[in-house]
Order: structure tokens, then sequence, then C-alpha cells
């Protein structure tokens, strides 16, 4: 019997995004999905973390309130509130980067980490140091950030979000054993990306739905 999952999310285009991918991978699931686009925002402007965090945690528990099997939150900046909820909701919740990181750390010893949003930067670290001590595994983290890319974004002109983006990977190649996509807005680049360079390219989308499939055969 399929699984009924809860996706939360902060940016409105993935919703869209992930209602696909789900009809195509798993088009039997029952899935809902809660958007708030005011949380990543507010990081973004720099609003207090702990006061986001905690409306981070509501929109979790309104979530948890249907009774899904999993909750996935599909936003990296907001990651820290997801331990935070783990602690009080039933359902298991899984942090869309959960599968990259994990695979990062198993990839290479110097992973490179391109971020478009601030925001994204401290947590998406903190996280592949999480997976890579799970491991025990000795990383060294370099961070690509290119706010510029996700103005560009956010403006509708993702020609040039890319190009920025594709111009920060090529820079960097060659000092890293594995570059990671550390937002699910730049998953679009990962064959773009993959083609150009030598080492493994990592985007969260497509090891999420690994993982649900994975889950929802259990």
């Amino acid at each position: 019997m399929s699984k009924r999952i809860a996706f939360v999310h902060t940016v409105g285009f993935l919703v869209e995004d992930f209602r696909a991918r789900m009809r195509d991978a798993m088009p039997d699931a029952d899935c809902f999905h809660i958007l708030n686009e005011s949380l990543l925002k507010d990081l973004l402007r720099g609003a207090p973390q702990p006061l986001v965090y905690r409306r981070v945690v509501d929109q979790i528990v309104l979530a948890a309130e249907a009774e899904p099997d999993l909750i996935v939150v599909t936003c990296s900046s907001t990651s820290p509130a997801v331990d935070i909820a783990r602690r009080l909701v039933p359902q298991p919740i899984l942090k869309i980067d959960d599968p990259m990181m994990a695979e990062a750390a198993r990839s290479g010893r110097r992973i490179g980490l391109l971020c478009t949003a601030s925001s994204t930067v401290e947590p998406s670290t903190a996280l592949l140091r999480a997976h890579a001590s799970e491991q025990g595994r000795e990383v060294t983290i370099k961070t690509v950030l290119r706010p510029e890319a996700y103005q560009a974004l956010m403006a509708g002109d993702r020609a040039r979000h890319d190009a920025i983006l594709i111009e920060a990977a090529a820079d960097v190649a060659a000092e890293v054993d594995v570059l990671v996509l550390a937002q699910a807005s730049l998953g679009h680049l990962r064959d773009p990306l993959a083609a150009q360079m030598r080492c493994p390219v990592l985007a969260s989308p497509p090891l999420l739905m690994c993982e649900l499939a994975r889950i929802n055969t259990r």
C-alpha cells in the first residue's frame, strides 16, 4: 500500500516540480503540499532565526495533523527547524538534502557546496558534516555562494541564474572531488554541470525521489 507523504515548501515553483516528480515516479502515492514562502524570504532579509524556525515547526506540525506516513521538508535553509520538529511529531521527517549529503560524504573528501541563498550556507554545511561524521569520514568543504544568481532567478531570469552557476562550478572544479548543488532550485543544472566536470555532481531532487521510492516499498 502506498504511503501518504506531506511536502512542506518555502519556494513556490517547487510545489509543481514535486507534483510532477511524484506523478512520474510514484503515481499511486497520496501526496499533499504545504507552501509558506514567507519563511525563506524572512530568513534572507535577516529576521531572527528562532522566530522563523518556530514558524517552520508550526508548518510541520500542521502537516503532521493530516496524518501522513512521512513528512518531507524541501527547504535547505530551514534544516535546523526540522531537528526541533522531529521531537514534536510522531511521523518521520525527511530533509530534502539528507540523501544527497549522505551520498556526498561517501563520494569524496573535498566537497564543493554551491549555493545561491546565503541562508543555506550554514545549515547545509552543518548537515554535510553531520552525515560525514555518521560515516566516520573526514571532509573539507569549499563553499561557493552566488547570491546574484538567486536574485536573477527571483526576477525570472533563469538563463542568467544558470550562467552564473555554470561559471562558478567551472572555477571550483579542480579543487573538489564532488560538487553538491545545495538547493533544490539548482537541481536542473545537475546534468549540464556533470557533462562539463570530471567529478560527480549531486542534486537533491533526484536523490530524494530514490529515497522516497525505497521508503514507499517498505
